[in-house]
């Protein structure tokens, strides 16, 4: 009897033993909501993902928290979106948290930006007066389904290298994302096909790889440079741009003031339409899928 008690008490303590260890996640922690989204996609119940920017938040100024500390102490991958969006915030964290594995250079410093279409890259010397200018390029990339792809295939390779035992795991379901995604682009293009062309105004060059995969263009910006305020003139110029080309459209992120869009639909018969770039940037909006049907609708109505 004593025995048989001895074995059975062996057999629950490996039991528990392997439960654990199939219940231990790996712990991600993204800069973003989108990219949190993406490798939680492909990485399913073997990762534990948490983003520090809100999806309501300009990604380029994010307060800092002790809170954030405390998750980068634990983490075991960091997945950034680089170009220099999040070094005016992240920087100082990293150098807090004593982590030594999510360092740049290190084996769980994420950099998503390497495999990606990088468009606006600067031809020539960046300065201060050029206004936020990244001298990488936009780094507003995953705003094209194509690059939400890329970003998926670099997290199931990256993934699969810290647990091989999962791999396979991580395969399946980076394809089954890779299809939906191509199918929702294919829903998309569709919609968005009868205004090819169609010339918008936006509030910040947020948008490069948005519309050059669905065909919009672009003629200027609110801002007259990234990140700098619209003088008086600019807007003036700008209102006499809108009336002689007929632009009917003028699109804004959630975190800028609407006022001087309104301003501007105002005196030239221009329809304000707030975009949301990231997941979680409102209610409703809890995965790319939902981001992206959101906005191309509301897109359709305005240049309808």
């Amino acid at each position: 009897m004593d025995n048989l008690k001895i074995i059975l008490a062996a057999g629950f303590i490996t039991i528990g033993l392997a439960g654990a260890a199939q219940a231990e996640k790996l712990k991600v922690v993204a800069t973003t909501t989108d990219l949190a989204w993406i490798t939680e996609e492909v990485g399913g119940d073997k990762v534990e993902v948490q983003a520090i920017a809100k999806g309501f938040q300009d990604p380029h100024f994010v307060e800092p928290k002790p809170s954030f500390l405390f998750v980068l102490r634990n983490a075991d991958l960091l997945v950034v979106v680089g170009m220099d969006l999040e070094v005016g915030w992240l920087s100082p964290l990293l150098e807090q948290s004593r982590n030594p594995r999510i360092q740049p250079g290190g084996p769980g410093y994420f950099d998503v930006s390497a495999g990606v279409e990088i468009l606006d890259r600067p031809s020539g010397e960046v300065n201060r007066s050029m206004g936020d200018v990244h001298a990488m390029g936009n780094p507003h990339y995953w705003l094209d389904p194509a690059n939400a792809i890329r970003i998926g295939a670099q997290a199931r390779i990256k993934l699969s290298a810290i647990q091989p035992e999962n791999a396979e795991y991580f395969t399946k379901r980076y394809e089954s994302y890779k299809g939906r995604i191509n199918e929702a682009h294919k829903r998309w293009k569709q919609a968005l096909a009868p205004y090819k062309g169609a010339k918008i105004v936006t509030y910040h060059r947020s948008w490069t790889n948005f519309v050059m995969r669905y065909g919009l263009d672009v003629v200027d910006f609110v801002e007259p440079k990234p990140g700098v305020p619209p003088s008086p003139s600019h807007l003036f110029a700008l209102i006499g741009k809108m009336k002689a080309e007929g632009i009917k459209v003028i699109a804004v992120e959630p975190y800028f003031d609407l006022k001087t869009p309104e301003s501007l639909a105002e005196k030239t018969g221009a329809k304000v339409v707030v975009l949301y770039p990231s997941v979680d940037g409102k209610p409703g909006l809890d995965s790319y899928f939902d981001v992206f049907d959101y906005n191309v609708k509301v897109l359709v109505d305005a240049l309808r």
